[in-house]
């Protein structure tokens, strides 16, 4: 497995990646790294809407506005040599607008000037082959383990730092672990299914130490696509005005969206691979009940697994909608509700169609099924929204009785 060193960018490439997982980025970039590309995430926010709106039409989805507008202001920084740079587009490559961005990106970096960057593409639908960025086993195992870390830290942290004695006592420890799996990605050590466990249990008991309050502020989910669900930019910072107005945000791990994707993209394709992508479902789903057991173990909250909760969400919900994140935003609007999570806050990019169709088609539905056990509001993001309304819809939900 490639050893990772990050302060000195030997490899042949720079990687320029747009910011998409607030907590599982800063550990999922050292799954990009071998002998040919030094990733890093972009993660300019001041004025990149405005760039993105130069370079594509406006009746494209809001992230693939922000992916672009990231781009091509770290291009404009004047901080990367432009002959070793490349930028690299993950898509979901499936029927939704997602299949669309890697032509999107190259579009606006000719018409921004910049044409000859190539743009690299990961996908596992055989879109632009030609274009694919080789991924090989050890690349390929770091982002699963970065995905359940992330995961942990995730929900761990949403959990205690609005509701800590001591301010500053959740990001100490989230800094440290984050350091402390860096450095176990880094070295390529200490990342077996024995290791994850280990690791589970001991950050899990770790954010137990930390002092919380015994009015434990209300809890109110976050639901939306990949994008908006995990990115602060995308969701207008959602988890941090709940959190300003006495809440505590929780949004559900990527661990889901990842064994949903392969349940419903990969699975009911007629390929030779069938086999293989049902084994590592059963592999994934394994080692998510062991994150799930440390983290309720040491008395926090998550969702049930991804197999527990489709079960349990199946009277709500209908699993035809297979589109982009599809009938997962409607199962962990009901997931939420059924495990004690009683008010969601579902919203979607304006011009996603997935969700305006799949999310907001369901939301009532569900709400009617469950026969006021919660609430489910949701909104539009989107650059010609207003975030006054947007709140105000949040504001609705927080003093909703």
């Amino acid at each position: 497995m490639y050893k990772i060193d990050e302060s000195n960018d030997k490899e042949k490439y720079i990687l320029l990646i747009p910011a998409m997982l607030d907590f599982h980025f800063p550990l999922m970039k050292y799954a990009f790294y071998s002998k040919n590309y030094h990733p890093i995430i972009v993660d300019l926010e001041d004025g990149v809407e405005d760039i993105g709106l130069r370079f594509v039409n406006n009746d494209m989805c809001y992230p693939a506005i922000l992916n672009c507008g990231q781009i091509i202001a770290a291009l404009d920084s004047g901080k990367y040599d432009l002959n070793r740079t490349r930028v690299l587009m993950a898509t979901a490559g499936d029927a939704c607008r997602g299949a669309n961005y890697i032509g999107v990106l190259k579009k606006a970096l000719k018409k921004s000037g910049y044409e000859k960057i190539p743009v690299l593409n990961l996908n596992v639908q055989g879109i632009e082959k030609d274009e694919s960025m080789i991924i090989d086993m050890g690349m390929a195992w770091r982002a699963l383990v970065c995905v359940y870390y992330g995961d942990i830290l995730m929900l761990l942290s949403n959990q205690t730092r609005p509701n800590e004695v001591v301010k500053g006592d959740t990001s100490e420890k989230y800094n440290y672990w984050l350091e402390v799996l860096s450095d176990d990605l880094k070295s390529g050590k200490r990342l077996s299914p024995r290791w994850m466990n280990k690791r589970f249990n001991e950050i899990a008991r770790d954010f137990a130490t930390i002092k919380l309050r015994p009015d434990r502020k209300q809890r109110i989910g976050i639901v939306s696509e990949i994008y908006s669900k995990y990115c602060h930019l995308g969701n207008w910072d959602l988890l941090r005005y709940l959190e300003d107005n006495g809440c505590e945000g929780h949004i559900n791990g990527l661990s889901w969206y990842l064994m949903y994707y392969v349940s419903t993209h990969l699975l009911n394709k007629r390929s030779i691979l069938v086999p293989f992508y049902m084994l590592a479902q059963k592999f994934f789903g394994a080692i998510q009940k062991k994150m799930i057991r440390a983290i309720r173990s040491n008395g926090f909250y998550t969702m049930d697994d991804f197999y527990t909760m489709k079960n349990q969400v199946s009277p709500y919900i209908s699993f035809k909608y297979n589109i982009g994140d599809g009938w997962l935003v409607g199962a962990e609007c009901a997931g939420h509700i059924l495990t004690g999570c009683k008010k969601v806050m579902a919203f979607q990019s304006f011009c996603c169609m997935p969700l305006q169709t799949c999310g907001k088609g369901m939301y009532s539905v569900i709400e009617r099924k469950l026969a006021g056990k919660g609430h489910i509001a949701n909104a539009d993001i989107d650059y010609s929204g207003s975030r006054l309304n947007f709140y105000n819809r949040v504001q609705l939900l927080i003093h909703q009785k």
